[in-house]
């Protein structure tokens, strides 16, 4: 940050710059002008045309192209499916929800009445608790969470560029880095699942921390570039990153952890055999800080989360669940049925995977191939490379699960028994995030080795310049989907006519997600849910409200603290409660009211 005010005023960059037009970024120098406003047009002016800026506008541009058409009708489609989605998209109108009514409460949502700590269920996306502040109601809830499907795409991009920008890579390795990882064609099937699209913090988080310790692949450690400010940033950037789903959050605690118990032995090695400190106290202070806040954010949400698991044995997950959804070698190279490019082409491979939505990880042909390139070609130094190497062998190993030679014992099973809440990492294949985004900096590297020496090949310039961009070009066609944009059911009229509490029947999963969403309308209190666990009290529910209306089922559900049952009859054919609208109600002293074709049971 402080580079880029010396930049606006005029003076020289604190970073030493090459004079490669691929390498340096945009010097902003300019003789100042008779008037302020005039001076103020210019910083202005000076700031649109900013690399990051520029950068920025590139990454909207990206994803509003390659997650099209999420935006072309976000107030009542979806992209991926109506499963998670309206689920997630619930998520965040609640956090933005509590928030303005009753902070305290965060945690005990208006679902899965009456029980506690249910917004804590499943994964969260509670970072985007900001954007629930915005609007209310079931199309608000739609057109934030397709929003932040597409932010969370541009977002992925810039930090995967400024990373590969604070590593030593120029702009056109940046801008491949930033699409191949945003748009990788293993992320597209996940398109149902924000919390695992989410990971720009990641990489911005890692950039920030770079840069606040003088730090890049290709010129080292650099202690007169120590940057206290960046370094608290980082740390900021990661502790939000948590906050969007431990799924993806967790190995980042673990890397970041790792990396300071690295940092720490290096620090003491230097000291014991050079007689003085690398790192100043202002920058052990800035780590302490951002450190302190991280993990307090970490310790918060595991609390909350290991609430669940006491009041909800069945929560907890054991390895079976590991082993279920571990991806064989072949998912490496294989592409999710939603990839426009490479869809088709892998169906066969595909039908081998036992969950090809967990197991189809293919991370680009383009990158995979630049990456190994990247090894023995590159900008960064040798021992650099050999490192980012061993991190994508080791995070591809692990990401195996238990399909890894041993059965993954050591391996990712054995993390599951040492790292607390590693075990709740049902889906190993989600490690592809990391291996993926080490390629792009390996290919980063042969991009940027090549870019530098351009001049010298003696090619034609336009010919050196295509060459140039043609990664970028080929990682762009390779993050083309074919996503499926579903529209979302309308809350029936009944659902809103009903006094809360309140259960909609059927109650049997496939609905679940739908009832939530709708729920956005004013946040009533239901006993319907989604989530990947039934808890006992939910299975009692519709175990007991099978041969409603009755006596029986009506004294418990009253007991619960029911007030009324909505029945969707055009949902009920082949589950338990087929032929319910036909039950009399004579004598049971409830009443049932037809609204819009769904009834309404009012049990007070």
């Amino acid at each position: 940050m402080q580079a880029i005010l010396r930049r606006l005023r005029g003076a020289p960059s604190a970073d030493p710059e090459q004079t490669d037009p691929e390498q340096a970024g945009p010097q902003l120098q300019s003789p100042p002008g008779p008037g302020r406003l005039a001076g103020t047009v210019r910083v202005a002016s000076r700031l649109l045309r900013h690399e990051w800026t520029l950068a920025a506008i590139a990454g909207l541009a990206f994803a509003v192209l390659l997650t099209w058409p999420t935006l072309k009708q976000p107030w009542t489609t979806i992209p991926g499916d109506i499963g998670d989605p309206p689920l997630q998209a619930w998520q965040v109108a609640w956090a933005g929800h509590a928030l303005l009514t009753d902070p305290a409460n965060l945690w005990h949502s208006n679902t899965f009445f009456p029980n506690l700590y249910t917004y804590a269920y499943t994964d969260v996306v509670l970072g985007y608790a900001p954007a629930g502040l915005l609007g209310h109601g079931v199309a608000a809830a739609l057109f934030r969470y397709n929003l932040l499907y597409v932010l969370a795409h541009a977002l992925a991009f810039v930090g995967a560029y400024a990373l590969v920008r604070q590593l030593g890579g120029i702009r056109t390795a940046a801008a491949v880095a930033g699409v191949a990882w945003a748009f990788a064609p293993w992320r597209l099937a996940h398109s149902g699942h924000l919390n695992i699209l989410s990971i720009g913090g990641v990489a911005l988080c890692l950039a920030m921390l770079a840069r606040g310790h003088g730090w890049s692949l290709r010129d080292g450690h650099r202690p007169a570039l120590h940057r206290p400010g960046w370094i608290v940033a980082g740390w900021l950037v990661a502790a939000w990153q948590i906050t969007l789903g431990l799924a993806i959050g967790l190995p980042l605690a673990y890397f970041l952890a790792g990396t300071v118990v690295v940092a720490v032995i290096g620090v003491g090695w230097s000291r014991w055999r050079t007689g003085r400190w690398v790192v100043g106290r202002r920058v052990v202070l800035a780590n302490l800080l951002g450190g302190v806040v991280f993990s307090g954010v970490c310790v918060w949400l595991g609390t909350a989360f290991l609430r669940v698991v006491e009041l909800n044995p069945e929560a907890h997950r054991d390895l079976s669940w590991t082993k279920m959804y571990s991806p064989p070698l072949l998912g490496y190279f294989v592409a999710p049925a939603d990839s426009w490019l490479w869809g088709e082409h892998f169906a066969a491979a595909r039908a081998q995977l036992s969950w090809p939505p967990e197991m189809a990880l293919l991370p680009g042909v383009t990158l995979i191939v630049l990456g190994v390139a990247g090894l023995s070609y590159s900008t960064f130094r040798v021992r650099h490379r050999v490192l980012l190497g061993l991190g994508v062998l080791v995070s591809g190993a692990l990401g195996l699960g238990s399909n890894l030679v041993g059965g993954g014992d050591p391996g990712y099973l054995t993390l599951s028994r040492l790292l607390p809440g590693w075990d709740a990492l049902r889906t190993p294949g989600r490690l592809m995030m990391w291996t993926s985004l080490l390629l792009a900096i390996l290919a980063a590297g042969a991009i940027s080795e090549f870019g530098r020496n351009r001049p010298r090949l003696g090619w034609r310039k336009w010919v050196s310049a295509v060459v140039l961009v043609l990664p970028l070009l080929l990682v762009t066609v390779e993050g083309v989907n074919r996503t499926p944009h579903p529209t979302v059911p309308t809350a029936p009229p009944a659902f809103r006519a009903a006094t809360e509490p309140l259960l909609v029947l059927p109650s049997n999963g496939t609905a679940e997600s739908d009832i939530m969403l709708w729920s956005t309308e004013g946040f009533p209190r239901v006993a319907n849910g989604s989530v990947t666990f039934l808890p006992a009290s939910h299975q009692q529910i519709r175990a007991m409200t099978t041969t409603f209306p009755d006596s029986g089922s009506i004294a418990f559900l009253r007991q619960v603290g029911i007030r009324s049952v909505v029945v969707l009859p055009d949902r009920l054919a082949g589950t338990p409660w087929d032929g319910l609208p036909t039950r009399p109600v004579d004598g049971l002293g409830i009443t049932r009211e037809e609204i819009a074709g769904a009834l309404v049971y009012r049990l007070d």
